[in-house]
């Protein structure tokens, strides 16, 4: 009957110990996975962040080109007005292509530019579950670690103490055992010495020879029995000290028949 009752205040009812690891255990599982799936989030964020800027990086590139060929031609149309005459037109058609090459460019920028800060309030409230769900866990975590720790000294105390009714048991029936064993003892050696002192008589003895040596016999295996009592409860009550669990059991005896 030992520790079988809800152990209060920390139960109100028998395996709520168990059950509240066992939930640690599935919020720290949740916490690593929580962890994961954020790392992943972030290295897909930066890889994708990182190309984003690598083609705001090339757009901006080829802006400055297409910008620096157009003041070019500005230029060189205004050195060679007449020698470009009749390149006009081409020149114009040239310029209309390049300042539609820039707008593409400039509106492909904004839209990376959108992209990113999109990207950038993503991160950041994830971020923020993130740090608020790690909080929460942590705290939980220190409650269940503080209450697992006075749970354990407490069942600590707990097996000490059953250890110590434990021995008392086997103690108790060993005792008990061996008052019995001695009892037997005792009356045979009583039954023994009455029997030897009527076969003093000479016509008695050859009768009485064979129930002294049953006697004898049933003694000696009294004895016997009595050794092995105290042996293999000693060894028991040796066995429980250590911390083996299923050992309070009775030791079996031979019935010896009294002659």
């Amino acid at each position: 009957e030992t520790n079988t009752l809800p152990f209060h205040p920390f139960e109100n009812q028998q395996g709520d110990i168990l059950r509240m690891e066992k939930e640690h255990q599935v919020l720290q599982e949740q916490l690593k996975e929580a962890e994961e799936k954020l790392e992943q989030l972030q290295s897909r964020s930066l890889e994708e962040i990182g190309a984003l800027e690598e083609l705001l990086k090339k757009s901006v590139e080829e802006t400055e080109v297409s910008q620096n060929e157009l003041d070019w031609f500005h230029q060189d149309s205004e050195a060679q007005m007449k020698k470009w005459q009749q390149e006009k037109k081409e020149n114009r058609e040239s310029l209309k292509a390049l300042r539609s090459t820039a707008k593409k460019h400039s509106d492909t920028n904004e839209r990376y530019l959108k992209t990113i800060d999109d990207k950038e309030k993503q991160y950041n409230v994830c971020l923020n579950a993130f740090l608020e769900t790690s909080n929460k866990f942590a705290n939980e975590k220190g409650k269940l670690e503080e209450l697992i720790k006075k749970s354990q000294g407490d069942s600590h105390e707990c097996e000490k103490r059953a250890v110590k009714a434990e021995v008392s048991v086997l103690q108790t029936w060993k005792e008990t055992e061996i008052w019995k064993l001695k009892g037997t003892i005792a009356k045979a050696e009583g039954n023994l010495r009455m029997l030897k002192a009527l076969s003093s008589s000479a016509s008695a003895a050859p009768v009485l020879k064979s129930q002294i040596d049953s006697w004898e016999i049933f003694i000696a295996n009294v004895k016997k029995q009595l050794e092995k009592v105290e042996a293999e409860y000693d060894e028991k009550i040796e066995l429980v000290k250590n911390g083996a669990r299923n050992c309070v059991s009775k030791v079996e005896l031979v019935d010896v028949p009294y002659p």
